[in-house]
């Protein structure tokens, strides 16, 4: 089995504590969120790893994995960023493997890679049922920045993206996509086959979806193209058990044991207040 782990991004709603590290290396109780990812991933059977490096990539230097290296990564996203390992998603798919795929800025927990792995699904998301509490004063990254997902009774998604949630609809039927999902070989060609399509379609800057430019999608606009054509987006549903890191606020409220030079950095940066 193979993993990928998107860590391009420059974090700039991270800094000053991202101005000279790229966000997956920030210490989490004292061990950065890349380690936490990488460990799961062995111990859950998962040793072919790839990191797709952007921002500071010089600093992304853990051993035993693969780099793609998003050289262009102040213009595109995350979606266009997955696609520097396109040779490991067609190899998964040649030697018909399974690989899963995961933002960098996010902490779980071995209970949530475990359900995921479970899942016989061609593509499976790993979507949470008790999201709204992670919001509560949240201010620096409010409901309207979720990327929320809408299910169908079944149990697939039928509308994923940033400002999708909505009262009306009972919470049971609604999640968040925590940014962490598996391909299987049929669900890795359905995934190629439609970003092909598209790119030959679409310019750089034409909209797609959400994204008012193709070259600047997110994953969530691309699950939706895949759902508008009728392919199916299994949930694998959790209750937390996961941490997003956005903001420096995040970073703050969940994170117990700061170090010195990061305190310092806050500090000195006149724009933040505690």
């Amino acid at each position: 089995m193979k993993g990928i782990i998107i860590a391009a991004g420059p974090s700039t709603r991270m800094l000053p504590l991202t101005e000279d590290r790229p966000k997956c290396s920030l210490p989490i109780n004292g061990k950065p969120i890349l380690q936490n990812t990488i460990e799961l991933f062995h111990k859950n059977g998962v040793q072919d790893i790839s990191i797709i490096r952007g921002w500071q990539a010089d600093k992304i230097v853990p051993q035993n994995v693969t780099f793609f290296d998003n050289t262009d990564f102040w213009n595109n996203n995350i979606l266009h960023s997955l696609l520097h390992a396109r040779p490991k998603l067609e190899n998964a798919l040649d030697f018909h493997e399974d690989i899963l795929i995961t933002y960098s800025d996010i902490w779980f927990t071995d209970y949530v890679i475990k359900k995921l792995l479970d899942s016989n699904q061609p593509i499976s998301l790993v979507v949470d049922t008790e999201w709204l509490e992670l919001y509560q004063d949240r201010a620096d990254h409010p409901i309207s920045e979720a990327e929320n997902v809408i299910m169908k009774s079944s149990g697939y998604v039928s509308k994923i993206g940033k400002n999708v949630f909505t009262k009306s609809i009972p919470n049971k039927e609604q999640g968040e996509f925590i940014g962490l999902f598996k391909l299987r070989p049929e669900g890795i060609k359905n995934f190629l086959t439609h970003f092909d399509r598209i790119d030959k379609q679409l310019s750089k800057t034409d909209s797609f979806q959400n994204a008012k430019e193709w070259q600047k999608a997110y994953l969530t606009d691309i699950f939706q193209e895949l759902v508008d054509n009728g392919v199916k987006l299994h949930c694998v549903l959790i209750q937390q058990n996961w941490m997003e890191f956005d903001t420096v606020q995040d970073y703050l409220r969940l994170n117990q044991q700061i170090p010195h030079d990061l305190k310092q950095k806050l500090e000195k940066n006149d724009e933040f207040q505690r």
